[in-house]
């Protein structure tokens, strides 16, 4: 069943989001010595990432990976890299923390490239489950459009439902800038032990409620539902969601 977390505001919910990576990071430290997160991009997780970089104290042993990632160089302002660099690891930084290990999507290689070599990292350095085969990221922090994509997983395109067993696809005529991109699968994001969807503003509200409503391939986010998925929106992104529609936990926190 579907948890879901309603904050009063942007900020909050950034706060409650980054707790719950820090958590998951934590557990993950104390049962395997190494934690596993996957980063979004986009504007709606800065907050998060400024928010983490202060709850914890050691991220020696933490590796660092991307749900997507933009065709563009690495400083290209487009680049999630840039984002998670300068939101996160120059906050670490900052504060005298040892730096994670940052694993990037190197975007600037081309999606098959990027994708081919991002695929072979993964599945060496990441412990598959054994039902599955399947690398487990410990958090993948994800995000939903208003088109009810994530990561780069878009609407109408081949790759919401690709069965090639690929852990990484290449993105080609994004429908949004820049046009080639790299996601993980969506059986990669699904294994997770913590996927975590995090929404924020009254223009995604239609897109949620729509995720919620039940699997559906125009709305790729709605295929992330599961027992484990935790779904963190604030009360403007939260307007549309109907109980009724769907099978949820849902609950409403205060800052």
């Amino acid at each position: 069943m579907t948890r879901v977390v309603t904050l009063p505001d942007a900020q909050a919910a950034a706060e409650y989001a980054a707790g719950e990576i820090a958590r998951a990071l934590g557990e993950a430290l104390d049962r395997r010595g190494v934690a596993h997160p996957a980063l979004a991009g986009g504007n709606t997780p800065r907050l998060a990432y400024q928010v983490l970089a202060s709850l914890m104290d050691d991220w020696g042993a933490v590796e660092l990976w991307y749900g997507d990632e933009r065709c563009v160089e690495p400083d290209d302002p487009e680049s999630n890299h840039r984002l998670v660099a300068e939101s996160l690891l120059a906050h670490i930084a900052g504060a005298g923390r040892i730096a994670p290990q940052e694993h990037r999507i190197r975007g600037e290689l081309g999606p098959e490239a990027a994708a081919r070599e991002y695929a072979e990292e993964l599945r060496a350095r990441v412990a598959p489950a054994e039902q599955h085969g399947l690398p487990v990221l410990d958090v993948a922090l994800l995000g939903i459009g208003e088109d009810g994509h994530t990561a780069s997983l878009f609407p109408g395109h081949p790759e919401v439902q690709d069965s090639s067993g690929a852990l990484c696809l290449p993105v080609h005529d994004a429908p949004k800038p820049p046009p080639e991109r790299v996601t993980l699968s969506l059986p990669v994001l699904r294994a997770a032990r913590c996927p975590l969807l995090l929404v924020t503003g009254a223009a995604k509200a239609e897109a949620l409620g729509a995720a919620l409503r039940g699997p559906d391939q125009r709305v790729p986010a709605s295929l992330l539902a599961s027992e484990r998925l935790l779904v963190v929106p604030d009360a403007a992104a939260a307007a549309r969601i109907d109980p009724s529609d769907c099978s949820y936990a849902g609950e409403t926190a205060a800052r």
